[in-house]
């Protein structure tokens, strides 16, 4: 069997986050094997998904209008904006019901050493939006990554004048977790984050 298309199925298989080789392989052979419908059906909504998304013209947000749900929603708080890094973060956060603000998507985090800097964040949009808005309370919801970090660290510094307040979510023991198994990085980050009982 000529398996050239078939190779290029599973390299294209292997593009997607978590999808190794043997995984890609057993996708692409139950896909080609099965009901050809099935996978057919699948291609077509992958291709109608992908051409009816689009970017929020107001927070960045991935979304099939735009503006999105969340920019649309009155009932959401104004005065707070949660800044996020991807459009699935903004689906995480919505899920825990504590939060009613509004939300914003940069889309990366700063990191020099691979070229993304300022312009490649969506900081100007931020900025703006700040400006045009009575911000209460500047949420910084990135990863405490190197990145993550240096991304709040230059927030932070460009728009602490903008908002009443910046803040960034907590860091340290997760829930359940075990201080025997923590790095000496979490556990300083525990520390320094404690609150008062």
């Amino acid at each position: 069997m000529n398996s050239d298309k078939l190779d290029d199925l599973q390299k294209g298989l292997k593009q997607l986050p978590g999808i190794g080789a043997k995984t890609a392989e057993r996708l692409a052979f139950f896909m080609i094997s099965g009901n050809k419908q099935t996978a057919l059906d699948l291609a077509n909504l992958i291709r109608d998904t992908v051409n009816s998304i689009q970017k929020c013209k107001i927070c960045g947000m991935l979304s099939q209008t735009s503006p999105c749900k969340y920019c649309s929603d009155k009932e959401r708080n104004e005065s707070y904006l949660c800044v996020v890094e991807k459009s699935q973060d903004v689906h995480l956060i919505d899920k825990i019901k504590d939060y009613n603000g509004k939300f914003f998507v940069l889309g990366n985090l700063l990191s020099p050493l691979d070229g993304i800097g300022p312009k490649h964040i969506n900081f100007s949009k931020l900025k703006k939006l700040v400006k045009s808005k009575n911000i209460k309370e500047l949420i910084l919801a990135l990863n405490p990554s190197n990145e993550g970090e240096a991304t709040m660290s230059f927030i932070t510094k460009e728009l602490k004048n903008d908002v009443g307040q910046i803040s960034r979510l907590a860091t340290g023991l997760p829930v359940g977790g075990d201080i025997e198994f923590t790095t000496s990085k979490t556990l300083e980050s525990a520390f320094n984050n404690r609150k008062k009982m």
